[in-house]
């Protein structure tokens, strides 16, 4: 990208906003992103939007709806780089909990005239419908991880974001195992790092929000719990939650059935 400015878009799914504010909370590091970078669509902060094509395309949220699989297919053309932030556009994040439910069901008690409500049967990640060029996880997204990868696209590298697990934060922070010393069930061994092992730190396992670590043992994990006293439905349940639907934490349900 060098010789020229490179031009940012920004994009939102079905999500919550929160990792689109996560780059909004740089605060005094989004001033010299605007030096460095061109933001020419970024409807969580300005109504002015340029026309592309764009340099980076940010997408937050998962794939919900029919109008998304093509908005998606649309935004993959007009950016050079696509990289998807946050639980939702990585793994489908909470409202893929639906998927392992009748969303007609689901439909008929909450709206008043679900015949208008045009839906998927799933919420899916980014990833499933068009190439992507990285993936940025957690929920929200860790914003020093975003600025690492402004940076490395803007100098033509790969970004540096770590791939093991939570527990290599927990013991660089000095943290007591929580399912060790208090038998407390805890996915971090199996998820990546990047929230700095937040919940262990304050002797809560971790929930996952950054999904599945390369080459997860996860059927081991899920044993684990069930010596802990887990039932398999509760064990199985665990690994239902930020990033349930990636593809490793999916796999869980077959992992321990029997």
């Amino acid at each position: 990208m060098a010789g020229k400015v490179p031009r940012i878009a920004v994009y939102k799914f079905a999500s919550c906003d929160g990792c689109q504010l996560s780059i909004v909370d740089l605060e005094d590091e989004l001033l010299e992103i605007g030096q460095r970078f061109e933001i020419a669509y970024f409807m969580e902060v300005t109504r002015a939007a340029r026309k592309g094509p764009y340099d980076v395309g940010l997408v937050e949220g998962s794939i919900s709806t029919p109008h998304d699989v093509e908005l998606i297919k649309s935004i993959r053309k007009d950016c050079k780089k696509l990289v998807t932030i946050g639980a939702c556009a990585t793994a489908g994040g909470i409202q893929a909990l639906r998927n392992w439910a009748n969303v007609e069901e689901f439909s008929k008690y909450v709206y008043a005239k679900p015949e208008y409500v045009q839906t998927l049967e799933k919420a899916s990640p980014v990833s499933e419908y068009v190439q992507v060029d990285f993936e940025l996880r957690g929920c929200p997204v860790n914003k020093y991880q975003l600025l690492e990868l402004l940076s490395a696209l803007l100098a033509g590298r790969k970004p540096n974001i770590p791939t093991y697990s939570v527990c290599m934060e927990c013991k660089m922070k000095g943290n007591v195992c929580v399912m060790v010393a208090k038998g407390i069930p805890c996915l971090g061994p199996v998820v990546q790092a990047g929230c700095g092992a937040i919940c262990p730190t304050y002797s809560r396992g971790c929930y996952g929000c950054f999904g599945p670590m390369e080459s997860p043992n996860v059927k081991s994990l899920a044993t684990s719990f069930i010596d802990l006293g887990m039932n398999k439905k509760d064990v199985i349940l665990t690994f239902r939650g930020f990033t349930g639907w990636s593809k490793e934490f999916r796999e869980v349900d077959g992992l321990i059935e029997g």
